[in-house]
């Protein structure tokens, strides 16, 4: 392996959303899921463009809600308690997209909507 791969693959790493993290227990637990789930609606870019003192503080309350669950794991000692921190987990993303999105819509801006107008076939 050369230095770039290993430096690409550490950036990966660093980066990967906590759903990623190995779960001791086996099967993803339903709390689990639900963390998942929120977890693909987090945003990715700012609403309208506006990079804005809302927008970095989303990504930071995202950034320490992600630190606060691997902490959270690695001291877990049954199955409640990891159900537990990922439920808090998820309560975390869903609060911080909630007060971004209430912030910016204070501001004037909405977020985006896609909608397909024609026939089904």
């Amino acid at each position: 392996m050369n230095r770039s791969t290993v430096i690409a693959a550490l950036a990966i790493l660093a980066t990967a959303p906590a759903t990623a993290m190995a779960n001791p227990y086996g099967a993803m637990s339903y709390e689990e899921r639900l963390a998942a789930a929120e977890d693909d609606m987090t945003l990715a870019a700012p609403i309208a463009g506006v990079q804005n003192k809302y927008w970095f503080n989303y990504r930071t309350d995202l950034a320490e809600a992600r630190k606060e669950l691997a902490r959270d794991l690695r001291h877990v000692t049954d199955a409640e308690d990891e159900r537990d921190a990922w439920d808090e987990y998820r309560g975390e993303l869903a609060d911080a997209r909630h007060d971004y999105v209430k912030e910016m819509r204070e501001k004037g801006y909405r977020p985006g909507q896609v909608r397909v107008y024609g026939s089904a076939r």
